[in-house]
């Protein structure tokens, strides 16, 4: 306990050196004073809290929030001193907050406990004391010799030891890591790899020394040494040894592993990243609100305090003959009374500030997240995914969006590569019936003669059938034997897995074309050329990097000789060839990204016998080097990958996603940027931005490409920027490349901005993945300080998700990185459209709305609490009993607002969808501007005004306003001030409300036929647990005078009149885009309810209705086959789509995802 508290404090860290020494089996040397390093344990926690802190740090992290720790004073204060109100009026409220929200947090813990226990209490088998053993997960030691079998996921990071293959190979697959369903083949040392059986490992004497834990799934540095007869051998461990938790086995019977990292220091749990908190712009501006709040409060307060000893300067006022005071009152200190005076009419007052809006804001979040996972728009039916959220704390954020940046590959394309054309010695290449005839010529070869390669054609193809990391699956249960058994007849069974698409297509497309890669088996790969086949030894793989941009094998082929492949972007194999048609495939390269196709070039080396003597030893000092070993590989690459012969290029396609062109379009009218950030070469990615319709043929492109200089760049940059002041062309498309991108944000970074903020469309290529999260910044942190949206599909995306202020995963073929990091994940790129102009737009509305409201009527509450003050000689003296106090923000008003935040549209879905301009009138935050906030406040203040002085008129003149010649006292006036409020303020959200569901009805009503029901009882009956009733019999007297409800009538209509008035006035005068667009599906709406009553008449269903015949709310044409699911989707998406337009509404919450 001591040392986990030192360790808490950073006085004793777990890990004293850089490396851990890990002994295989816990067999540690017997002699000499060893000290064993200690490793965490194999339990994973996800979990927050514990039973025995749950309470405490829940609570004060929920006392960290402004507003919860602000009533939490005031409680304590009227708890101290004597204050006009019970403590119960702010105790239950806050604790009613405290309470929902330690709930919903501690159930969501409770999961995480459950999940947690599960893996945890898993059973694995161990090899211990000569024998397996099986037992819990979470009892697995660093050391420890783990067994997995097939299908089975590993339950710490292992180091593959042996399989039950002879060359200690296993095939994994880590999908539930990073979203690859590739097969990735993973080897052990040979010297472990004989022992698998237990006896053997039993004997097995070595040690690993490794790298301590960290972060990237992909990089492991270590080394083992092992003990066989006195020789100590030993080898290198990269990440093609080690097996990581939460991987599985696939097509291998069984494999034994030692663990080297457990638990939370597995490289799974040290990817369990918390990702920065994002706080919407709604939320920025409710912290404003709030804070001008507290200063009206903070103002009435000592108003009030400051009246207060004014009034009471005459004696008679401050010692009436009702009221002396007695002796110590006399001699209290004076200033210790004045703050207790203005601390109770802070208590007084303290309403004005909404504790209730944080907890029906969360509410609101949470379940109008639900909408998007139940729209049927968009869900992919091919892939069966539907739209999921992440978090739902930015769901307004997507109806604020201005800036969006996009990933190209996989993003606006499919993923999907189909092999198109090659260059092979300077000659280009197209593919007719699988053969390759040479360009402007047709295939005219019979099929009955016998194929021909040339020799330069044929080592191409070899080249391309044999530099790459793809691994081939057998029908074959455990992927037992020979894989070259395969090889005669079995071709048309197997099938290729390639961690990227491109390799994929083109190991499909040699294959078409006669040579045919079929297998790796230990250090052989084999290839069949129209039916012979070569077996070549495999002697290294130099790995692919995104700085190297390439990859390479060396080889030995059947004659002897070593031959280096490589393949690789141009700019990265092309500057280091010295032979070959090097300028022809350059030009070939670039006509190859003219069409849009990606491009590699392949490039070989033979090696001499001495050279290739200094390859190797050059390759296993940089490989056994526990320190700097990825510098010193990338001398050693650079120091092979050089002198090289050019063999060719080759170009795949990559086809666009559907509808890209249209959404594309449809975001630049909502006056929403788009940029695409993508790693492909200049030429590739304009031709896609062309076809895509980023860029329009008709549109003037700018380029800042291939700078080498801060001087050049900042000349190219003022050239662009007068440029763009002199054209008179209305739209500008700039392209930049990532190199020019560096230097221009270096140091010009102002004349950078100006120069893209005046361009419609911006193209980024070449970009790595930290500058992608660069160019983000830029533009999140400039002056104007816009709302930016990021959306990609792979792990090179991530640091772009992360950095926006929403983050948008593509559910493609890259892994899930980008979806488990993103703030919300789509299938598609089209479905950005719907998300951002539909849902975005609606959520915004409703959220702004329910912010403002909430302000609005605890003016409506508060302000004739401070009115009454003047009247009471401000005595402090309670307007409201203590109970309505206490149930106003509770019960009386909170529904209505909680239905109108999850069921609002202003506008129909499909018109938002088709008139994306609508978009503009909500941008930069338009409705929760300070203009609309001082509208509502003020409107509060008069709302209030008009309460208490309205309610005063009626009964200032000691009117006898009962039957019996009665008067009206205190409690009844104020209980006629909160009656009339309690209307006001719900019938003021209904004039707000223009989409009426059931549920709007019945919580509208609903909340006003509770006021008056409950007010009955709570008045009507004596109850033995109150100690005082003041409001007995109170209530009953108000409402049996005629004059009480002639009152109430005229002062509801008094407020709520000149509203409507203004409302009528605005609409037909200066109407909005929204506006007019309502009053336009108005009309269709009324044309349309002959229709519907007709078909309500026949006895149609109405949910079968709204599926397949939306079309009178648009005065269109039947809708085609092909549209019945996007159209049924718009009906699941809200309650009832057509009660606007005097439909039946579809009954009960199940009609949502009733499809």
């Amino acid at each position: 306990m001591l040392r986990w508290i030192r360790q808490q404090l950073g006085f004793d860290p777990p890990h004293q050196s850089d490396t851990r020494t890990v002994y295989i089996a816990n067999r540690f040397p017997q002699h000499g004073h060893y000290i064993p390093q200690r490793f965490a344990d194999n339990r994973i926690i996800s979990s927050k809290y514990t039973i025995w802190n749950f309470i405490p740090k829940n609570l004060f992290e929920q006392f960290r929030r402004i507003a919860n720790f602000y009533f939490l004073i005031i409680f304590l204060v009227q708890l101290m001193i004597d204050t006009p109100t019970s403590p119960v009026t702010s105790g239950l409220p806050l604790f009613f907050v405290i309470t929902v929200t330690a709930i919903k947090q501690g159930y969501e813990d409770w999961l995480r406990h459950k999940a947690d226990n599960e893996v945890n209490g898993a059973p694995v088998l161990v090899v211990r004391s000569g024998s397996l053993v099986q037992t819990r997960s979470k009892n697995i030691r660093v050391g420890d010799i783990v067994r997995v079998a097939k299908d089975e996921t590993f339950p710490a990071d292992l180091v593959l030891l042996s399989s039950d293959r002879a060359e200690g190979t296993c095939h994994i697959t880590t999908a539930s890591l990073d979203g690859e369903t590739n097969l990735k083949t993973h080897f052990a040392v040979p010297e472990t790899a004989v022992s698998q059986s237990v006896s053997r490992l039993e004997t097995l004497q070595a040690v690993v020394e490794c790298q301590q834990p960290e972060a990237d799934l992909y990089r492991f540095v270590g080394r083992i040494t092992v003990t066989h007869q006195g020789e100590e051998i030993v080898r290198p461990l990269g990440p093609e040894n080690l097996l990581l938790r939460g991987a599985r086995l696939k097509n291998t019977k069984e494999i034994f592993g030692v663990a080297v990292y457990t638990g939370m220091e597995s490289k799974m749990a040290l990817n369990y990243k918390c990702k920065s908190q994002k706080r919407s712009a709604v939320e920025k501006s409710m912290n404003t609100f709030l804070i001008i709040y507290l200063g009206i409060l903070l103002f009435e307060a000592i108003l009030s305090t400051i009246l207060k000893y004014t009034w009471q300067a005459e004696a008679k006022w401050d010692e009436p003959f009702y009221n002396e005071k007695s002796e110590v009152e006399r001699n209290s200190s004076k200033i210790l009374k004045f703050i207790s005076d203005f601390l109770a009419f802070l208590v007084l007052y303290n309403f004005i500030i909404p504790i209730s809006l944080y907890v029906t804001v969360e509410m609101q979040k949470f379940l109008g997240s639900f909408f998007i996972g139940w729209d049927l728009d968009l869900y992919h039916e091919e892939s069966d995914q539907r739209a999921q959220v992440n978090t739902s704390d930015l769901n307004e954020e997507l109806g604020q969006v201005e800036y969006v940046f996009t990933d190209k590959t996989g993003t606006l394309t499919e993923n999907e590569m189909q092999f198109r054309e090659c260059s092979i010695n300077g000659i280009k290449y197209q593919e007719i019936n699988g053969k390759l005839v040479p360009e402007g010529m047709t295939e005219d070869t019979p099929d009955s003669s016998a194929p021909h390669l040339s020799r330069e054609e044929e080592l191409f193809l070899k080249a391309v059938s044999l530099c790459h990391t793809v691994q081939i699956s057998y029908d074959q249960p455990d992927g037992l034997g020979d894989p070259f058994s395969h090889a005669n007849g079995f071709t048309s069974q197997m099938e290729y897995y390639a961690s990227s698409p491109d390799e994929k297509a083109l190991l499909e497309a040699t294959k078409r074309m006669g040579v045919t890669f079929t297998g790796i088996s230990g250090e052989n790969m084999e290839v069949k050329t129209f039916g012979k086949s070569e077996k070549y030894k495999l002697l290294h793989v130099l790995e692919f990097d995104p700085n190297r941009r390439r990859m390479s094998v060396i080889l030995q082929n059947p004659s002897g000789e070593r031959v280096l492949f490589t393949k690789g972007a141009e700019s990265a194999v092309l500057p280091y060839a010295k032979s070959g048609e090097i300028e022809k495939t350059r030009v070939h390269v670039d006509e190859f990204a003219l069409k849009g196709l990606r491009t590699l070039v392949v490039a070989y080396r033979l090696f001499s016998t001495e050279e290739y003597k200094e390859v190797a030893r050059r390759l296993h000092e940089a490989r056994t080097a526990l320190q700097q070993r990825e510098e010193r590989l990338a001398d050693t690459f650079s120091f092979i990958e050089k002198d090289l012969e050019v063999l060719g290029a080759t170009g795949v396609e990559d086809k666009l996603q559907e509808k890209v062109q249209e959404t594309i379009e449809a975001l630049r009218l909502a006056g929403i940027k788009v940029w695409v950030l993508t790693g492909d070469k200049h030429e590739t990615a304009v031709s896609v931005s062309l076809s895509c319709g980023h860029f329009h043929r008709t549109m003037n492109i700018l380029e800042l490409v291939q700078q080498k200089t801060d001087h050049e760049c900042a000349e190219q940059l003022r050239r662009l920027s007068r440029r763009i002041r002199e054209d008179h062309v209305i739209q500008h498309g700039l392209v930049v490349d990532g190199a020019s991108l560096s230097l221009a944000l270096r140091e010009h970074e102002k004349l950078f901005m100006e120069v893209c903020k005046n361009c419609s469309a911006v193209l980024c290529c070449r970009m790595a993945p930290l500058q992608k999260a660069k160019v983000v910044r830029l533009l999140k942190t400039s002056p104007e300080k816009p709302i930016t949206l990021a959306i990609g599909d792979g792990a090179n995306d991530v640091s772009m998700i992360q950095e926006a202020h929403v983050g948008i995963g593509i559910m493609g073929k890259e892994g899930r990185q980008a979806v488990r990091n993103s703030d919300y994940a789509i299938a598609r790129f089209r479905f950005l459209a719907k998300l951002l102009l539909v849902h975005g737009h609606f959520y915004y509305i409703r959220i702004a709305t329910l912010v403002q409201y909430f302000f609005y009527k605890n003016v409506c509450f508060i302000t004739p609490q401070f009115l009454y003050q003047f009247f009471c000689l401000f005595s402090q003296q309670t307007l409201y009993d203590s109970v309505y106090l206490t149930l106003y923000n509770i019960c009386f008003t909170s529904l209505p607002i909680l239905v109108y935040s999850l069921f609002e549209q202003l506008v129909h879905p499909h018109v938002l969808h088709n008139k994306p301009a609508l978009y503009r009138d909500i941008s930069r935050n338009a409705i929760l501007s300070f203009k609309t906030f001082l509208y509502w406040t003020t409107l509060g203040f008069c709302h209030a005004f008009i309460f208490f002085f309205g309610s005063y008129i009626l009964m200032g003149e000691d009117t006898s306003l009962m039957g019996n010649g009665q008067m009206f006292g205190n409690w009844t006036f104020g209980t006629l001030v909160f009656t009339v409020m309690v209307i006001t303020v719900t019938l003021k959200l209904a004039l707000e409300t223009h989409f009426w569901t059931w549920m709007n009805h019945f919580v509208t009503w609903g909340s006003i036929a509770f006021y008056f029901i409950f007010s009955l009882f709570y008045g009507g009956i004596i109850w033995p647990f109150l100690h005082t009733q003041d409001m007995y019999f109170v209530f009953v007297q108000l409402l049996s005078s005629g004059s009480a409800w002639f009152a109430i009538v005229l002062i509801v209509v008094s407020c709520l009149f000149p509203d409507v008035v203004k409302k009528v006035f605005y609409r037909h005068l200066q109407p909005t885009s929204t506006q007019k667009s309502q009053m336009e599906e108005d009309k269709v709406s009324v044309g349309s309810e002959c229709d519907s009553a007709e078909s309500r008449d026949r006895g149609e269903d109405n949910c079968q209705l709204l599926a397949a015949s939306p079309t009178p709310c648009h005065g269109a044409e039947p809708p085609s086959p092909s549209l019945l699911r996007s159209t049924r989707a718009s009906a699941v998406w809200t309650p009832c789509a057509a009660s606007r337009r005097a439909i039946v509404a579809v009954p009960g919450w199940p009609g949502w995802w009733g499809d």
